[in-house]
This record gives structure tokens, C-alpha cells and sequence, in this order.
């Protein structure tokens, strides 16, 4: 189920991979769905295993700030860098119809304690989001909008035709109109 997602990251021994799979529980939501609330309780870790979904932020003016894409086989943002004081600090929606298998954080926690295998997986997944969070950073203070757009596009390739360009103008900290004129502009 999750192996296809794991080995891709780190790949786990057949003992291993069974220990973590036997812990994992199912979940689907409908697009739009928030599954993940901003200062909600959250004890999970996520494997995206079908759809779309973004991590987000609600702006003062109350408009959606779109911080990360995730699609199908995926890791969400792990429970330790989306969490503070056991609640989330970040919004989880759905921008497809999504699948996902959970584990709970505390049992994850554990397994990291006890099997070697599983806290190399584990620290992966750590740095990987780490390495991600930062390169956007530096992106989005050293790109123009137009190089953003063709970086969005190599690193989430199809994705501007399956999901509202209102949440990629928002990730790519631009307005709709300027996206638009940008997606015009490249056409050419």
C-alpha cells in the first residue's frame, strides 16, 4: 500500500515495511475538504496515496496563502515540522478527491525508537522537507514570478491543469492576473 511511497524515499527492509504497515489506517475526503485544521489537535503522519491536496494559511485579509502542492504517493508535511504545542500550525485541504493511509504520530515515534531502519526513513523524510521549505525560501526572494512559474512547472509537471490557478498564483506569491498574463506570455 505504502511501499511504493517509502521505497522512493528510503527504502525499508521486509520486516520493517510490515511493522509500519501494520499500523496504518485509511482515510478519504472529497475535494475542498479540510483535514487538517490550523491550531486543531493533529496526531497523525500522512502518505498521500491518491489526489491533490496543499497546506495553506489564512492571510489578515482572510484569503488562502498556499505554502505546498502534494500529489499522489506523497508524504504530507511531517507531525513534528506542521505542529506546535500538539496542535497544527498549518491548514490541509483537498484540491481532489484524496486517499490517504495515517499513522499515528506517537506509534511512528515509537517505531523510530526501536527499529533503525524506520528512524533512517523517518530522518529522511525530515531532511527532504527541510531541503524543500528552504528552496522555496530562497525562490521566492531570488526569482522573478516568471521563473517561479517555469520552476512550478518542472517540479509539479501537469499539475496548472488539474487544480485552481488562484491556489498556484497564491503559492507563487503573485495575483491571478499576473499569473494569467505570465501563462499567456509563455504560450507564445
Amino acid at each position: 500500500m505504502i511501499q511504493e511511497i517509502i521505497n522512493s524515499i528510503y527504502p525499508l527492509s521486509v520486516n520493517s515495511l510490515n511493522e509500519l504497515e501494520s499500523l496504518v489506517e485509511i482515510e478519504n475526503y472529497q475535494k475542498g475538504e479540510i483535514f487538517i485544521k490550523k491550531d486543531r489537535p493533529n496526531k497523525k503522519e500522512y502518505f498521500l496515496l491518491d489526489g491533490i491536496c496543499k497546506s495553506f494559511l489564512i492571510s489578515p485579509e482572510g484569503e488562502e496563502i498556499t505554502l505546498s502542492f502534494f500529489s499522489s504517493k506523497a508524504i504530507l508535511s511531517p507531525y513534528n515540522t506542521r505542529t506546535q504545542k500538539k496542535a497544527s500550525m498549518l491548514n490541509f485541504k483537498s484540491l481532489t478527491n484524496i486517499s490517504l493511509a495515517t499513522i499515528g504520530a506517537k506509534k511512528f515515534e515509537m517505531l523510530m525508537v526501536n527499529n533503525l531502519n524506520i528512524r533512517e526513513f523517518g530522518n529522511t523524510v525530515l531532511r527532504t522537507e527541510l531541503s524543500n521549505k528552504v528552496d522555496k525560501e530562497i525562490g521566492m526572494a531570488s526569482l522573478t514570478a516568471k521563473e517561479r512559474l517555469l520552476k512550478f512547472r518542472e517540479q509539479y509537471p501537469l499539475l496548472e491543469n488539474l487544480i485552481p490557478h488562484t491556489d498556484i498564483a497564491s503559492y507563487l506569491g503573485i495575483t491571478n492576473i499576473s499569473l494569467s498574463r505570465l501563462r499567456r506570455e509563455l504560450v507564445r
